[in-house]
């Protein structure tokens, strides 16, 4: 298969989210005095991963709104621990989404993989992020100048694996499902929606995963490898 057009994830496939979120968490845990209120830095991180992981679950079936996701998720820590206090998951909300972009992690060769990839194919990013990151964390990491296009699930308010975004992608970069690939570490995400659609994808396999309930078009442990398949 000859393709023209790469769909990347961008979120721990090519920026490192889960690091990145990490470091800026310790940072507003020590700024805002957190450790007043929880055993360790790992009690509060804990406990806000789990709750956060629900709340995107209900964010994506349009059961709460964006607003209402970021509240309820800096807030639930604190009121776990019977620390309630909204203002201050107002602020180290605010502290955290101010930080954040300006990480600059990326995973392990991300840049060289984008560097031999674009001047042979059309790079897009289609993400489930939010426009007012999405770009910034982008250009920290120095590589927003590698993609045509920024496509995001805030574009038209519905998440991969929603089809309707995938459409809204093709549509949006001119591209053909024929000679597109979408590369993702989500599999529920990036893999479902790419198959749901008949797209072929690259499954970047950070998470170990073992089973897989159809066989992805191709199976990665490490993105250099998009360099021998491409």
């Amino acid at each position: 298969m000859k393709y023209k057009n790469l769909f990347f994830d961008l979120d721990d496939t090519l920026w490192a989210f889960s690091a990145n979120a990490r470091d800026t968490f310790e940072e507003m845990y020590d700024k805002y005095g957190l450790g007043a209120f929880f055993d360790s830095f790992e009690h509060f991180y804990s406990l806000y991963q789990q709750r956060n992981t629900e709340l995107w679950i209900e964010y994506g079936n349009g059961r709460i709104t964006k607003e209402e996701l970021n509240r309820q998720r800096f807030l639930y820590p604190l009121e776990a621990v019977g620390a309630g206090d909204s203002a201050l998951a107002v602020a180290y909300s605010e502290g955290f989404f101010s930080v954040i972009p300006t990480k600059s992690r990326l995973m392990p060769h991300a840049k060289e993989v984008l560097e031999y990839l674009v001047s042979r194919y059309n790079l897009f990013i289609l993400s489930n992020g939010f426009h007012e990151l999405q770009s910034r964390k982008m250009h920290s990491a120095g590589i927003d100048h590698y993609f045509k296009k920024v496509i995001l699930s805030d574009d038209i308010g519905l998440l991969k694996p929603a089809p309707q975004l995938f459409y809204f992608a093709l549509s949006a970069t001119q591209s053909e499902l024929r000679d597109s690939l979408m590369i993702g570490d989500s599999w529920e995400a990036d893999m479902v929606g790419a198959n749901g659609v008949g797209m072929h994808h690259a499954f970047y396999n950070v998470s170990g995963r073992t089973e897989f309930p159809f066989k992805p078009t191709y199976l990665l442990k490490d993105l250099k490898e998009l360099m021998q398949i491409l």
